[in-house]
């Protein structure tokens, strides 16, 4: 399969490895690919195959031989990690990235689609943010370490697409949320923060949760099992340079969701908000014309998405990341 040949619905029954399989976005992949019928779908946990060890990764794909490949293994992590790591996110999500698409070049994966992050836009960028809005400004500093290796990411493909004729894709989702997502105090991001930090604070009965900022930012959510919907429809239908924006279209602020947080945990005490600490991206909403160009769009509503999300929360138990 080269660029320009067309290309159609993924073979059912090729190996298609993900990698990232028990992450938020990759487990949600995983899953919809089971439900589409896929039978040969390979993975490796990170005990499994460390994908920042080169030689390792590129004795798997030599054994794997996968015809299709999902990246979405990353370190990811909130305002918090990516401010006091830099090196880490930056060092090692390149590392990942380079490894898996080296190796796949190496042994002829036909397709793969790079999930990146909606961080690779600058912070002032024009809302909504369209992807031609890419590098043309500075990016977040609270996370630009992170934001760079996507950068690199993005470029990876699009120079596998000019020097190897392949027809490798890369998708850009906005914020996330979902089952097996990070609870922890340090790593995690805003929403499962704030179902976490919510429904702690109704079962000690306090009085009042604080939040970090102002509580003005605006940010959209898109629920995993919507990316990953998203994901399989882009594997099969779409051949393009450009990253694709993954989204709902539509945002609110932060306060507006903390409301809805509290809501859905049963939390009737008072919010506070600490405005000494920092808030981040004003905004940050993608432009979705080009995904919904290709047929598709999202199913479920953030306030829906949030109370599946404190369920499976509350039903995960010991099993949830929260460290």
């Amino acid at each position: 399969m080269r660029v320009g040949d067309g290309i159609g619905p993924l073979d059912r029954g090729a190996p298609v490895f993900v990698a990232g399989h028990r992450g938020l976005a990759g487990s949600a992949i995983h899953r919809a690919l089971e439900t589409a019928g896929f039978t040969s779908l390979v993975t490796r946990t990170s005990a499994e195959l460390d994908l920042t060890d080169r030689a390792a990764v590129f004795a798997f794909f030599r054994r794997a031989r996968p015809a299709s490949v999902v990246l979405a293994a990353a370190k990811v992590g909130g305002i918090l990690a990516n401010s006091t790591f830099p090196v880490d996110f930056l060092s090692e999500n390149l590392r990942i990235q380079t490894n898996v698409m080296d190796a796949a070049i190496e042994v002829g994966v036909e397709r793969l689609l790079f999930l990146g992050s909606s961080c690779i836009y600058p912070k002032f960028a024009e809302q909504p943010i369209r992807e031609d809005s890419l590098l043309t400004g500075h990016l977040e500093p609270t996370n630009d370490a992170y934001a760079i290796a996507k950068i690199a990411g993005i470029l990876h493909v699009q120079a596998v697409r000019r020097q190897y004729g392949l027809p490798w894709i890369s998708a850009m989702p906005t914020n996330l949320y979902g089952p097996n997502d990070n609870f922890s105090a340090q790593g995690s991001h805003v929403l499962p923060a704030l179902i976490r930090r919510y429904d702690e604070a109704r079962g000690r009965g306090d009085a009042a949760v604080v939040n970090w900022g102002s509580g003005r930012p605006r940010r959209e959510f898109l629920h995993s099992d919507d990316l990953a919907s998203a994901v399989l429809h882009l594997l099969d239908h779409y051949d393009g340079d450009s990253h694709v924006n993954v989204g709902t279209g539509r945002d609110a602020t932060i306060r507006e969701i903390a409301e809805m947080v509290a809501d859905a945990v049963g939390y009737e005490g008072e919010t506070r908000w600490d405005t000494e600490k920092p808030d981040g991206t004003p905004r940050k909403l993608l432009d979705v014309g080009l995904l919904r160009s290709t047929g598709w769009s999202p199913r479920i509503g953030l306030r829906a998405g949030i109370e599946r999300t404190v369920a499976w929360y509350r039903e995960s138990g010991a099993e949830l990341r929260v460290a």
